[in-house]
């Protein structure tokens, strides 16, 4: 695995993404994670991992349309890097080895 850090918090927001692929903005991320979450998140938390996972290069980001809904102001949408991909398949395999390697009390 390459050495860019990736956070707990950030890799929430980066399978958030994926899963949300063109519907992937800011408040939709917020609305989605906190639903999964079970808990209130602020937009700014939101707004700098995306920033921070941009410039990491793990996203991608260009303006939707502007809609009258918005009054007129256009939404960013992201987009998950085939490097974030790669990244979050790496953690995954990690994670489910780690998994297989607990003793059974811990799975019970």
């Amino acid at each position: 695995m390459k050495k860019t850090k990736l956070g707990e918090f950030e890799e929430l927001v980066l399978m958030t993404v994926v899963v949300l692929q063109a519907d992937a903005y800011g408040v939709e991320i917020k609305r989605e994670l906190e639903s999964r979450l079970k808990e209130k998140l602020s937009v700014g938390s939101i707004q700098s991992a995306l920033k921070r996972m941009e410039e990491k290069g793990f996203l991608t980001s260009e303006f939707g349309e502007a809609t009258l809904k918005r009054g007129g102001k256009r939404k960013r949408i992201y987009s998950a890097t085939t490097y974030a991909k790669k990244v979050l398949e790496e953690l995954k395999d990690v994670r489910s080895q780690l998994w297989a390697a607990m003793p059974n009390i811990i799975t019970n």
